[in-house]
C-alpha cells in the first residue's frame, strides 16, 4: 500500500529525532540549522521540565484537550493549567528560535507524540490511562489531527519557503500497546491490547488529516518490535527506527518497495568512547538492502539519524553525532551513484 502522501528526501539528507540536551532554544536551533543537511528539525529540550517533555509538547498542539501533571504523571484536566501554558510557551520559544535563524527554503520536520503513545501515557480524570477507554482514544486522535493542522499552518507562516514540511509522530509505546503490555495506572496490572485494525485506524485519522494539508507523516519508534506492516498500511511515508533491533525483512521489503523512506537509526544517541567511521555507520543499511535485494540507487530514500533522541547526551556528543549523520548521508549518496 503506497503512503497517503509520499515524501522524497532532499539530496544528502540527514536529520535527528528531535530532543537535545540543555535548555537554550537559540543554541539548539543554531546547531540544527547550521549543521543538519537536507532535513533539519524543530529541536525539543525536555530537560527544561514538564511542558517541554514529549507529552507536554503534545498538549501544546492538541485542541480542546487539556492535561496537568500529578505525581503519577500526566492526567487530563477540564481546562488549561500551568503545565499546559508552560508547554505552549516552550513551543513558542522553540519556534521563535528557528524562525530567527531560518534563512533558506527547504524541507523541515516537526515532531509530536503519536495518538497511541499519548493514550498509553495520559491518565483519565478519574480512572486509568486513556488507553483503557476507546472513546478517549478516538478523541485523542481527532484532537491531534486538528491540532496538527493548526501547527503546520503556524510553521509555514513562520518559515518562508519551507517545503516539504513533514510531521514525525513519536510512537515509542506502540509495540507495547499492540502486545497488551502497557501497565495500568496502579502499575499492578496490564491494559488489554489494542487490535491492529483499531491501532491502524487511529493512526490513519492523523495521517489523512496531514495529507489533506500536503504534509507527509513519519513515525519514530525506538522500541523493539516496530509494527512495520501496520504502519505501512496506515499510510505513513517514513519510519525512523533503531536498526539494531530485528524486524521481519518481508515487512521492510513491502514498506520500501511502496515508496517508504527509512530514517535509519545508525548513530549512537548517547555518549560512547569512540564513534564509528561514516563507512561503518552505514553498514546496517547496506546489509538490510542487500538481504532485500534492493539496488544501491535506492539509498537515496535513506536518511541517517541517531538511534533515538539525544536529550541525555553531552553537547560534544550531539555535535559529533550530528556530523556523523551528515557524513553517513554523503557515503550513501556516493554508493547510490555507483
Amino acid at each position: 500500500m503506497p503512503p497517503a502522501l509520499r515524501f522524497d528526501p532532499p539530496p544528502l539528507s540527514a536529520s535527528g529525532i528531535g530532543s537535545l540536551p540543555g535548555s537554550a532554544a537559540r543554541e539548539a536551533a543554531g546547531l540544527v540549522l547550521e549543521s543538519v543537511t537536507g532535513l533539519p528539525y524543530l529541536p525539543e529540550l525536555p530537560n527544561r521540565g514538564p511542558g517541554a517533555d514529549l507529552i507536554g509538547r503534545s498538549f501544546a498542539i492538541l485542541t480542546e484537550l487539556y492535561a496537568g501533571t500529578e505525581p503519577s504523571g500526566w492526567r487530563f484536566a477540564d481546562r488549561p493549567g500551568r503545565e499546559t501554558r508552560r508547554a505552549i510557551a516552550y513551543l513558542g520559544e522553540d519556534l521563535d528560535a528557528v524562525e530567527e535563524r531560518w534563512s533558506q527554503a527547504g524541507a523541515f520536520k516537526v515532531a509530536v507524540a503519536g495518538p497511541w503513545t499519548l493514550a498509553a501515557s495520559v491518565e483519565l480524570r478519574h480512572g486509568d490511562k486513556a488507553l483503557s477507554d476507546p472513546g478517549a482514544c478516538r478523541d485523542i486522535a481527532s484532537s491531534l489531527a486538528e491540532g496538527l493542522r493548526e501547527h503546520v499552518a503556524e510553521v509555514r507562516k513562520r518559515l518562508s519557503g519551507v517545503e516539504p514540511l513533514v510531521v514525525q509522530l513519536d510512537e515509542p509505546a506502540l509495540p507495547a500497546v499492540l502486545r497488551g503490555s502497557v501497565p495500568t495506572a496502579s502499575g499492578f496490572g496490564r491494559l488489554a491490547l489494542i487490535e491492529p485494525a483499531i491501532a491502524r485506524a487511529g493512526l490513519r485519522i492523523v495521517v489523512d488529516a496531514l495529507a489533506g494539508e500536503g504534509v507527509a507523516t513519519l513515525v519514530h519508534c525506538c522500541a523493539g518490535g516496530v509494527p512495520v506492516d501496520l504502519l505501512t498500511e496506515a499510510g505513513v511515508a517514513g519510519l525512523a527506527v533503531d536498526l539494531s533491533y530485528p524486524t521481519p525483512e518481508e515487512q521492510w521489503g513491502e514498506f520500501l518497495e511502496s515508496g517508504g523512506v527509512l530514517l535509519a537509526g545508525v548513530v549512537p544517541s548517547t555518549d560512547v568512547a569512540v564513534l564509528p567511521s561514516a563507512q561503518r555507520t552505514v553498514d546496517p543499511v547496506r546489509q538490510l538492502f542487500g538481504r532485500l535485494g534492493l539496488p544501491p540507487r535506492e539509498f537515496g530514500r535513506v536518511v541517517p539519524v541517531p538511534t533515538c533522541g539525544m536529550a541525555g547526551a553531552s553537547d560534544a556528543h550531539v555535535r559529533a553525532a550530528t556530523r556523523l549523520c551528515v557524513d553517513a548521508a554523503k557515503v550513501l549518496a556516493d554508493l547510490a551513484e555507483g
